[in-house]
This record gives structure tokens, C-alpha cells and sequence, in this order.
């Protein structure tokens, strides 16, 4: 077996405020006047997740708070191998929550941009469940600032994604990508409706594909990828383990899937050991690790330049195990 942290990775769907370091968050919250448990609860669900996760977002009150997150964050993905990564971020949220439209944005473009060899892009993400005029802001924010390539909705998908549907038009013609969590905690039709009327380019997560073969064959038709988070669906309470994830038939359908970790300081897995729990759990030989690396290149928004780069290093990284 080939070093997988040594794999050129993409990296496609991960939450900034879920990447940081428990020594970091500790130390924010002391700062902060925020009481953080020493360790994440047990979810039973998304909306008990939901709630942590608000928790640990108001850890984040300061400008260096933010700054310090995005650059340990370029640390730690450039530590494990990861070449290229588009990154979310919660900006509008946060901005409203501090009386601060752009601060917590500003702050974390500047995190990112101060160190390390990762090249990556900001999606910034808005709740199903917030306001049509909390999107328009994450919108503006969008629009403002050339770091930002996308906007995307996630938060619990049982709420429709139809009242932003101007949100999403305004979006395209000002030359944003549209990448929407779906499929996670709702079945096809979430998915139907993110194609249908968000305008999806990718699925964040789309594992609930397999419940409807017909929009399966669409799916793969239309050559839509799916950010696949195997630890996250497990630990949030949707898959009952690692060993009953529906990777494998995802694969067997013929769909494209990427690797992420979606929230990796919840789920104790960097993107590396993402794809060392996969390999383990279903026994995949490196062939099949190079495989998921080429399809989150390929599948992501990255200059051609880029991905031509990270390719040929991919087929370097397994050509030794090969010719072995």
C-alpha cells in the first residue's frame, strides 16, 4: 500500500469552522467566554449536530479568530497531501451575527492567503432554513470578493430550496457556481429539486441517489459528481457505519465519487485519513485510492493548469506500485 498522504488530493466539500484544531477552539473559547466540551457529543441526527455546531461558531467573535482558523487550515490540508481545495464558509452568518457584514470573510481571505502551497477557492453557504435575504447578502459577499467562485445552500433539506430560486438566477449570471448539499438527510427528491432548481453542479453528499434508479441513470448521464463523506454520514447518525456506507454501490452505479470529510474535527478524520478509512473498510487497493483522487480533481473547479499537474502526479504516485 502506497503512503495515501503522500496521493495529490482534492478536496471538495469541507466546512471551515468544522476544521479546527481542539487545542485552537479551546483556547477561543477561553477567550471568547464560550464553554466547549472537551469532546464532541454523540449525534443521533443532523439537527443535534446543527446545534453543536452552532456552539462552536460562536468560538469565533474576533478578526484574528478568524484569520487564525483559515491559516491553520492551509496548514493542516497541505500537511496531508492535499494540493487543491474548495472551501466553505458560512460568511453572511457570521457577519450578521457580529454587526459586521465583511469582517469575518476579509479576515478569513487573509488567513488563507498568508502561507503553505495549497491552492484553493471559497464557496460560501447559506441554511435552507434562514432567510431569502440572508442569501441575497451571501450573495452580495459572492459577487464582491474574485476568492469566491460559488454559493451553495445546505442545512437540513427537508426545506425547500424554491424560495431562493432568484437567489441561485442571480448567481449564474454573475458567473458564480452553484454546488447545494443534497441527498444527505432526504432522498431523491431533495436531489431533483437541487438539479432542478438550484442548478447543482455537483451533490454535496447525494448518497440517497441509490433510493431511485431512474435518477441515477440522470445523475451519471448528466456526469454530476457526488462529494461523498463516508466518517461525517456515520457520525452524524445517517449511515449506521463505516462498513454499511453505500460507497461501494455508488461506485457499482457507475457515478462518479469524490472523497471528503465535510467535518473533520467532528469525525477525528483529515482528508488523508478519510481515504485510509475507506481503503481499510472496503479493501481497496491503491489503484482504486488513485481512482477517487483523479475524480475530485477532474469533477473540481480548479484551473486547467491545475488539474493537468495534479493528474500527472497521481499517475506518478501509484506508477511505482505498479510497476512492483
Amino acid at each position: 500500500m502506497r503512503d495515501l498522504a503522500a496521493l495529490p488530493k482534492a478536496h471538495l466539500h469541507v466546512h471551515l469552522e468544522s476544521t479546527i484544531r481542539p487545542e485552537t477552539l479551546r483556547e477561543l473559547g477561553e477567550a471568547n467566554g464560550v464553554d466547549v466540551p472537551g469532546e464532541p457529543p454523540v449525534f443521533d441526527g443532523f439537527r443535534a449536530f446543527a446545534d453543536y455546531n452552532a456552539l462552536i461558531r460562536s468560538c469565533l467573535q474576533r478578526p484574528e479568530d478568524f484569520e487564525r482558523i483559515a491559516r491553520e487550515y492551509v496548514e493542516d490540508e497541505t500537511a496531508q497531501g492535499t494540493r487543491y481545495a474548495e472551501l466553505t464558509f458560512t460568511a453572511a452568518a457570521h457577519g450578521e451575527r457580529l454587526g459586521d457584514p465583511e469582517m469575518p470573510l476579509e479576515s478569513v481571505l487573509k488567513g488563507l492567503s498568508q502561507r503553505g502551497d495549497l491552492a484553493w477557492r471559497l464557496l460560501l453557504d447559506h441554511s435552507r432554513r434562514r432567510s431569502v435575504e440572508r442569501a441575497e447578502r451571501t450573495l452580495d459577499l459572492a459577487l464582491k470578493y474574485d476568492d469566491v467562485f460559488a454559493i451553495g445552500m445546505a442545512g437540513e433539506e427537508n426545506h425547500s430550496l424554491r424560495p431562493f430560486a432568484t437567489v441561485f438566477e442571480k448567481a449564474r449570471a454573475g458567473g458564480l457556481h452553484l454546488l447545494h448539499h443534497t441527498g444527505e438527510d432526504a432522498g431523491p427528491d431533495s436531489i431533483r429539486e437541487a438539479i432542478d432548481v438550484g442548478r447543482t453542479e455537483r451533490l454535496g453528499h447525494g448518497i440517497r441517489v441509490l433510493e431511485d434508479p431512474e435518477l441515477v441513470a440522470e445523475v451519471r448521464d448528466r456526469g454530476l459528481a457526488l462529494e461523498v463523506c463516508p466518517s461525517s454520514n456515520v457520525t452524524l447518525g445517517l449511515v449506521p457505519s463505516l462498513a454499511e456506507h453505500p460507497l461501494p454501490r455508488l461506485l457499482a452505479a457507475g457515478l462518479t465519487v469524490t472523497l471528503n470529510t465535510d467535518v473533520p474535527s467532528v469525525t477525528g478524520a483529515n482528508l488523508a485519513g478519510e481515504y485510509a478509512r475507506v481503503q481499510q473498510a472496503f479493501g481497496y487497493d491503491d489503484a482504486v485510492m488513485a481512482d477517487f483522487a483523479r475524480a475530485s480533481v477532474t469533477a473540481s473547479f480548479a484551473p486547467e493548469a491545475t488539474k493537468k499537474a495534479m493528474l500527472r502526479d497521481i499517475d506518478a504516485w501509484l506508477t511505482p506500485a505498479a510497476a512492483g
